[in-house]
C-alpha cells in the first residue's frame, strides 16, 4: 500500500465538522473510536496512533453556522483558486475561502451541484509531513487515518464529471448489478492512479445512504466500536457483512446527526 500521507493531487488527507453541543460529540468519537486492544486513535484529543490529527471536532460558532452538519473530507488540489472557479463554472458554491496576505488561496470549503460539501487544500509539501508518519512503515502498521471517502447521490455520472474536472481526479469503472440490470458505480483515482474515493448511485446497496462525503474510519474492535455508538446516543444505520460474514464496514448517526463509517483495521 502506498502512503496515504504522501502529497498528491487528489489524495484525501484529512476531513472536519463544526459541531454543536461539542463537548458530547468530542465524548462520543472518543468513546467509539478508541477500541481494541491497540487502538488506532487516542481518546484524549482525537489524534491517530501516531500522533497525527487527521480528523477535526470543531465548535459550531457563529463563523461556521452556515457550513453543513456533515463531515467534510479534504482533498488536495494542484491550484485551489482554479478549483473554486471550476466549482463556481459547473453550479457549486463556495461557502468559505482563505487566503494569505499576498491574497493567494489557501483552502477553501465547497459545496457540489447535489449539495455535498467537501473542502480542498492545496498539495501537502513533503516537509510538512510530519517526522512520526516518515519513521513508520506504512506498510507495516496499521495507523488512523480516512481508509476511504464516497459520495452516494441520484446522478452519479454528473457528479463523477464535476469532480474530475475539479479535484483532478481520474474515473475507473466498478461494474455493479441490481434488480437483473448490470450499471457502473465509480472508483476516482489520484494523479498516481490510486483509488482514493467512490461517487455511487443511490441504488442497489447503496440505497438509504445520505447524500453527503461519508468518511471511513477504521477502528481497533469495530464491533464493540458500534456497541460504544447505541451506548453514546449515536444510531446505527446501516451494516454491510462480507461472504463470510465479518463486517466490511458500518454507517452510523452521531448524536447530532452527522454521518460517516467505521471499518475494521
Amino acid at each position: 500500500m502506498n502512503n496515504h500521507f504522501a502529497p498528491r493531487v487528489g489524495g484525501v488527507l484529512s476531513a472536519d465538522i463544526a459541531v454543536p453541543k461539542h463537548e458530547r460529540e468530542v465524548r462520543f468519537y472518543s468513546r467509539v473510536l478508541s477500541t481494541g486492544e491497540k487502538p488506532l486513535w487516542r481518546e484524549d484529543d482525537l489524534m491517530n496512533n501516531l500522533g497525527v490529527s487527521i480528523i477535526g471536532l470543531g465548535m459550531r460558532s457563529e463563523e461556521y453556522m452556515n457550513l453543513p452538519l456533515h463531515w467534510m473530507p479534504h482533498i488536495q488540489v494542484a491550484d485551489v483558486s482554479a478549483s473554486v472557479q471550476r466549482t463556481l463554472d459547473l453550479g457549486g458554491s463556495e461557502l468559505m475561502q482563505h487566503r494569505d496576505d499576498q491574497g493567494k488561496s489557501q483552502w477553501a470549503v465547497l459545496r457540489d451541484p447535489n449539495g455535498a460539501a467537501f473542502g480542498i487544500i492545496p498539495v501537502i509539501p513533503s516537509e510538512a509531513i510530519p517526522a512520526s508518519v516518515e519513521a513508520s512503515s506504512i506498510d507495516a502498521v496499521t495507523v488512523g487515518r480516512i481508509y476511504w471517502v464516497d459520495l452516494t447521490v441520484s446522478y452519479a455520472i454528473n457528479t463523477r464529471n464535476f469532480y474530475r474536472q475539479v479535484i483532478g481526479w481520474s474515473v475507473h469503472e466498478v461494474g455493479m448489478e441490481h434488480g437483473g440490470e448490470h450499471y457502473a458505480d465509480y472508483n476516482m483515482l489520484d494523479e498516481h492512479g490510486r483509488p482514493v474515493a467512490g461517487v455511487c448511485h443511490a441504488r442497489g446497496v447503496n440505497v438509504g445512504l445520505p447524500p453527503v462525503w461519508l468518511i471511513y474510519l477504521p477502528v481497533g474492535d469495530l464491533e464493540e466500536s458500534l456497541r460504544r455508538v447505541a451506548d453514546e446516543d449515536g444510531k446505527v444505520l446501516k451494516i454491510m457483512k462480507r461472504d463470510d460474514e465479518e463486517i466490511e464496514y458500518a454507517v452510523i448517526e452521531d448524536p447530532v446527526g452527522a454521518c460517516l463509517a467505521l471499518c475494521p483495521a
